[in-house]
């Protein structure tokens, strides 16, 4: 039995294949897009080790970890044609991801207090490292809309409203770990 290899040395001269086996140089937006994508999964790998032994958070937990797949799966849809999509089996993200997302928002929000001024992240450790994800989903949502300027691709819509809200979700999370945790709550101020 042989072992698969890590390193394949095919990304030594600047260029990488998408799923079609494309080639194209490892700058160009669609690359960066989905490598912010993958790096927003690593961060929420991080707020997942960072929370998951909280008793009170084992829902976030799982809902997190759901996440990084549904991300996973938007991360390969952005590293291919849409012709290739199909031809690969490429899971698509979940049709749901919206619904949940907004219902654990507003799940969430229930138990909060309303806001009446900016909150700066931070807290518990936990807190600041979703907001943390927050701010990488943002730049995610901002590269995909500048992707969507140039491609037809009509899944970047939907990249762009599961970016949008998954932002949202990360910044009443953040408040909600604070709140389970006992985290303070910082007011911004001048």
């Amino acid at each position: 039995m042989s072992k698969f290899k890590i390193y394949t040395k095919t990304g030594d001269q600047g260029e990488t294949s998408l799923v079609g086996g494309q080639r194209v140089a490892k700058d160009v937006e669609r690359i960066e897009l989905y490598g912010d994508v993958d790096e927003l999964n690593s961060h929420i790998g991080l707020l997942v080790a960072e929370i998951g032994q909280s008793i009170s958070l084992k829902k976030e937990v799982a809902d997190l970890e759901w996440l990084q797949s549904q991300i996973f799966c938007t991360g390969s849809f952005l590293a291919s044609e849409p012709e290739d999509r199909e031809k690969f089996k490429l899971p698509k993200p979940s049709s749901k991801l919206i619904e949940l997302l907004e219902s654990r928002i507003d799940s969430m929000g229930e138990e909060l207090s309303d806001l009446k001024n900016f909150i700066l992240p931070g807290g518990s450790r936990s807190s600041a490292q979703a907001h943390i994800c927050r701010t990488v989903c943002r730049r995610c949502e901002r590269k995909v809309v500048r992707f969507k300027k140039q491609s037809s691709d009509a899944f970047l819509q939907e990249a762009l409203m599961f970016l949008n809200r998954l932002s949202d979700y990360f910044f009443v999370l953040g408040r909600f770990v604070n709140k389970k945790t006992g985290g303070e709550e910082k007011i911004w101020k001048v």
